[in-house]
């Protein structure tokens, strides 16, 4: 039984690792798709979004296969409910990179909107905290799935000065209205992806370590 146990978790983490590697394309290609006005790349996204999301029932189906058969303890039981909680976040990413996708579809056929914020330089830290917080689910990181923690207030404050900047543009131009409630909404979309970043590496601490650090996210981010 125990051999049977093993196998169904390798191929439970092979899921997880599977899923995390669509979530994370499609990250990358709607910030892509954003930045350089892309509907085509914008349209990808949109349509991975149905893959993801039965990967997400699949994954979770086979959680609760694994729980009712083998009654598993201790560090696989500890696994399972990682796995759990990390296949929720991926699929709500996956749902983010989707939102952005649709604002790129949008602001592709608008005209350049004028605006100081780096918009970028958010998207590349976003990217890189899910970027981050997938590598230390892979290679069960611990310490890389800290600084991810340790990231999470830099791109709330970009969001923050996100809206500043599209409150201030809204009153130079009035014209672009709407263009810029797109871009803040894409600011607030990859704000939340970040969070589910942070999300998955405090899982990925409690998969490594048997530690629940969620409230405890303050102290690795004033280091």
């Amino acid at each position: 039984m125990a051999r049977h146990l093993e196998r169904e978790l390798e191929r439970l983490q092979r899921g997880l690792l599977s899923m995390s590697a669509v979530a994370e394309e499609a990250v990358r290609k709607a910030v892509r798709a954003l930045e350089q006005r892309d509907p085509q790349l914008a349209w990808d996204v949109i349509r991975t979004d149905m893959q993801i999301d039965q990967a997400e029932v699949d994954l979770e189906e086979e959680c609760l296969k694994i729980l009712a058969l083998y009654q598993p303890v201790a560090m696989d039981l500890r696994l399972i409910v990682a796995v759990l909680k990390i296949n929720s976040d991926l699929e709500r990413i996956g749902d983010l990179a989707v939102n952005i996708a649709e604002r790129a579809v949008f602001l592709a056929g608008q005209q350049s909107i004028q605006s100081e914020f780096d918009f970028e330089g958010m998207a590349r830290k976003a990217q890189a905290m899910v970027k981050n917080a997938l590598d230390s689910l892979v290679n069960q990181d611990a310490a890389l799935a800290r600084q991810v923690l340790a990231a999470d207030d830099e791109v709330d404050t970009m969001n923050r000065g996100m809206y500043e900047q599209v409150r201030d543009g809204m009153r130079r131009h009035p014209d672009q209205l709407e263009a810029l409630t797109h871009l803040l909404s894409a600011s607030r979309h990859l704000e939340r992806m970040a969070d589910h970043a942070t999300n998955i590496a405090e899982d990925v601490v409690y998969m490594v370590e048997g530690q629940i650090i969620r409230h405890q996210a303050e102290i690795y981010r004033k280091k």
